[in-house]
């Protein structure tokens, strides 16, 4: 079938027929714009005809009402004639659709495989032109730049001068050494003298210091008297009738 639609294959061409002519798609391309204003005049065509259908019908009806028996034969025989047509109609619709349908998928398939023959050959150059040692070749050359790379980035990592003669150890050894001296500073530090003044402790008083009497310091704010209570007040009230 493949070799009914592309032709026949070229000497040493890989089984592979030549390209597609311009004319052969032109003229694909034409039979299918042909078939599709074809369908359109089959589609107009059945409605024509089921209209006509449909009248001959309510003539037949409207002919064996008013008792017209020959009028209603031939109005139904219209009506037949006009079916076989509808249906001779919708025959060629469907043959006309298969047949556009399969043109325009032999169109897909030719151009699905010359798309899929213009990329094996663009493969096919590309790999003539690329060896396998070249790749090589590339790949060695990066791993050698990334050695280098990491080299210099090792060598300028290196510390340089004075602190690259340094020894850790002793570096940890005398941190130690100033830990361990100023841990002994703090331990022979004198207690801190706390700053809030103790209480006094109260003194045994003597006799003497008891019999004399106390020097206030101050005048003594008087305390808050207490409201008196009502019975407080009518007692005081009794007090001062029975004194009068």
């Amino acid at each position: 079938m493949f070799k009914r639609i592309f032709g026949q294959g070229s000497g040493g061409g890989g089984g592979v027929g030549p390209k597609p002519s311009v004319t052969s798609t032109v003229r694909t391309v034409d039979a299918i714009q042909k078939l599709g204003e074809t369908e359109e005049l089959l589609v107009k065509r059945r409605s024509l005809l089921e209209k006509k259908i449909a009248q001959e019908l309510d003539k037949a009806k409207e002919y064996t009402k008013a008792q017209n028996k020959r009028a209603a034969l031939m109005a139904l025989k219209k009506k037949k004639m006009y079916e076989t047509q509808l249906e001779q109609c919708e025959n060629n619709i469907l043959r006309v659709n298969e047949q556009q349908m399969m043109l325009e998928n032999q169109r897909t398939t030719v151009e699905t495989v010359t798309a899929l023959r213009d990329a094996a050959q663009a493969s096919k150059s590309t790999m003539s032109e690329m060896k396998i040692t070249d790749v090589d070749a590339v790949l060695d050359e990066i791993n050698e730049q990334t050695d280098q790379m990491q080299q210099i980035q090792d060598a300028m990592a290196q510390p340089i001068g004075p602190a690259a003669d340094m020894d850790e150890d002793e570096l940890l050894g005398e941190l130690e050494n100033l830990e361990s001296e100023q841990l002994d500073n703090q331990l022979l530090e004198p207690a801190p003298v706390p700053t809030a003044r103790p209480a006094q402790a109260a003194r045994p008083q003597t006799a003497a210091a008891s019999a004399m009497p106390n020097v206030p310091q101050g005048r003594p704010a008087q305390a808050a008297k207490p409201a008196k209570t009502q019975e407080e007040l009518e007692l005081e009230a009794l007090e001062q009738e029975m004194a009068v």
